[in-house]
């Protein structure tokens, strides 16, 4: 029998720690063949879109989905999950707050292998529920002590500032520009929905770590072409999901400031088969389009927690 689990209890079940941890495994063993990820699917229907994307790793154990579907009056997201060896439908889990999570620990994973290991400072932009998991993550792996953090609404921002301080206990200070935001961080985040971009390769400063996280629509930028242009690594977590749906790369490709042949996933990083970073000088960014392994990934670890804990709704 199925067990359902709420979002309550994925904020319950999923340390971050463990996933960062469990994720790094993951896309290890998808650079040797031992895990399958397929890129988002979308049924689009005007305004309101349904997405589903899957994954499946052998030596989890499991395969599964997330679908979700979006429409003016919300979205809402849930992760079926499966045992390899038999079929059986092992949980049904709402998933918003894990595909927050999943994106903070892959960001996380890049983090570790593509920022210099002293970092200690990050300038993000954005404040919303992905910039949350995002600085919960690159705390996780780097010894951070100054954020500042900048969005399009002050209070919503000082707001988020307040926040993290007392979530992760270092400095959070709120700033009145993305350049602000930018000027002297180590470790650089976009976490936004914008259309146009907010980074610009123009205020880079060699060294910098970037991860972009929100531009997974083929006509949006978060970052501009130069940005893109001025890195050394271009990273992401899905080359095939990348060129079908990352408008920052998408745009540099076709203005020819990118080398799709150059891009190199994630998982051969992790695995020791390309560079995450050849010097403190190289700018190394990390474009992240969210994929169906991390979800798979999260799902796995909620539900063996639920299971060893007796949490959850039996279906």
């Amino acid at each position: 029998m199925a067990l359902y689990l709420r979002e309550e209890d994925v904020e319950r079940l999923l340390p971050m720690g463990d996933l960062i941890h469990a994720l790094e495994e993951a896309f290890r063993l998808l650079a040797i063949g031992k895990a399958v990820n397929r890129p988002r699917d979308r049924v689009i229907l005007g305004k309101e879109v349904l997405h589903v994307m899957s994954a499946g790793i052998r030596e989890f154990g499991v395969m599964g989905l997330k679908s979700y579907a979006t429409t003016p009056r919300g979205t809402r997201f849930v992760v079926l999950l499966y045992r390899i060896e038999d079929g059986e439908l092992l949980a049904v889990i709402e998933a918003d707050l894990l595909g927050q999570l999943r994106t903070g620990a892959a960001s996380a994973v890049a983090t570790k292998y593509m920022s210099r290991p002293e970092s200690g400072s990050v300038g993000i932009i954005g404040s919303g529920k992905q910039a949350r998991t995002q600085l919960r993550g690159v705390c996780a792996v780097r010894p951070i002590a100054l954020v500042k953090a900048y969005s399009r609404n002050p209070e919503r921002c000082a707001a988020f500032a307040e926040e993290m301080v007392q979530t992760l206990g270092v400095q959070v200070e709120a700033v009145k520009s993305a350049e602000e935001a930018v000027e002297g961080g180590d470790i650089l985040i976009t976490a936004t929905t914008a259309s146009q971009p907010v980074l610009r390769g123009s205020w880079l400063r060699p060294g910098v770590h970037i991860n972009a996280i929100g531009s997974n629509w083929a006509h949006k930028q978060e970052v501009d072409i130069e940005t893109v242009s001025r890195s050394h690594i271009v990273v992401v977590d899905s080359r095939e999901q990348a060129r079908i749906e990352s408008g920052d790369l998408i745009a540099a490709a076709n203005a020819g400031k990118l080398n799709w042949e150059e891009v190199v996933e994630l998982a051969d990083v992790v695995a020791g088969r390309a560079p995450g970073r050849r010097s403190s000088e190289e700018i190394t960014l990390f474009e992240s389009q969210g994929i169906a392994l991390e979800d798979v990934t999260a799902a796995k670890l909620v539900y063996d927690r639920a299971q060893d804990l007796g949490v959850g709704q039996v279906l």
